[in-house]
């Protein structure tokens, strides 16, 4: 065994400090315990983002609850991961859909933490993805997947994140990205003139800009234009609550939409990234209508790519069922900062 190697392992032997994760979207944070290395994840608490000033003091607050509640078991994290709803680039973190702004440098110290890791929010979810089980997901039940393949996830959440993770001899390597702001593409007239109608107020219509808790009400209003209706201001709760029980006609035409823009965006997804592996749905919007989402066209809407419609067919779809799925990603990623020695 080389001196580096045996270096690497004495550390990730004597290494038995709990860890601190956390999933902090443009809503909630949820921050969740592992008690040793490899341990499941536990004790995962959701504190409103809004209810503090940035994750240092989310955190101490949910650690000083936990220390409450496991007594002498308690000891304090020397490692951490936090999964950001944001690009990650350098020493400062600014949220995109929340008012958190910090220094992780900071933080850390606030934590007095060995190690703080800071990756975006959906590079923890693709971690993740190798190791989801039947009883997390919800399948179209399409063809297996291609073994030792890309794969790729797409979530709506308070806004819409992208990312995947692909199999190296080193295991798997998460690949995070910016991708929900891609320009978002129309299928047919509805839609050409759907997006036209959402220009006059924004210049560039991303995908996260309609395929998002922040833009199911801007989707609701565009398509009420549309179609010659002067729709009242819904926020997103009430169109998916009116829309996935069919008690509102625009809402549930809202929701039809959404999902056949998000199966046209997931299935470019798949193309560019190659991921014939798998396209899983992530984030918190569409399990609150899993039913609609799976008798809608988002698959129809997936593979319909012309020319390489069979490329797709043979591409499996999943929706994540557990919303917990990101801070196991989490938590992989200090095993592999561990054992790679990456401190």
């Amino acid at each position: 065994m080389s001196s580096t190697l045996a270096l690497r392992v004495a550390v990730a032997t004597v290494d038995t400090h709990p860890r601190l994760v956390a999933d902090i979207g443009g809503t909630n944070a949820r921050l969740g315990w592992v008690a040793s290395p490899g341990a499941p994840v536990s004790q995962v608490r959701s504190l409103p983002v809004a209810g503090f000033a940035g994750p240092a003091l989310a955190a101490q607050h949910y650690l000083a609850g936990l220390a409450q509640r496991l007594g002498a078991d308690f000891s304090p994290p020397r490692r951490a991961a936090f999964a950001v709803a944001t690009a990650v680039a350098g020493d400062r973190i600014a949220c995109t859909n929340s008012h958190w702004d910090f220094s992780r440098a900071q933080v850390q110290a606030a934590l007095g933490l060995a190690s703080l890791l800071m990756l975006n929010d959906f590079e923890a979810l693709a971690l993740s993805l190798p190791g989801l089980g039947p009883s997390q997901l919800r399948t179209h039940g399409v063809a297996p997947p291609l073994a030792g393949s890309m794969l790729a996830v797409v979530g709506p959440g308070t806004g819409l994140g992208v990312a995947a993770v692909m199999p190296t001899r080193q295991g798997w390597v998460a690949l995070p990205g910016e991708g929900g702001h891609a320009t978002l593409a129309p299928a047919d007239d509805l839609e050409s003139a759907l997006l036209a109608c959402v220009r006059r107020q924004h210049a560039h219509v991303s995908a996260e800009r309609l395929l998002s808790g922040i833009g199911l009400p801007l989707l609701h209003q565009a398509l009420g234009q549309v179609l010659g209706a002067v729709p009242a201001a819904r926020t997103t709760v009430q169109i998916v609550a009116d829309g996935a029980v069919g008690n509102d006609a625009l809402c549930s035409q809202t929701l039809d939409l959404f999902c056949a823009l998000l199966g046209g965006f997931a299935g470019n997804v798949a193309l560019t990234l190659g991921a014939r592996g798998g396209v899983y749905i992530g984030g918190g919007i569409v399990p609150r209508f899993a039913d609609r989402f799976f008798a809608s066209a988002f698959r129809e809407r997936f593979e319909a790519k012309g020319r390489f419609r069979d490329y797709l067919a043979a591409i499996p779809t999943a929706l994540i069922t557990d919303t917990l799925a990101a801070l196991n990603g989490a938590a992989l990623a200090i095993e592999q900062q561990v054992e790679s020695g990456a401190d």
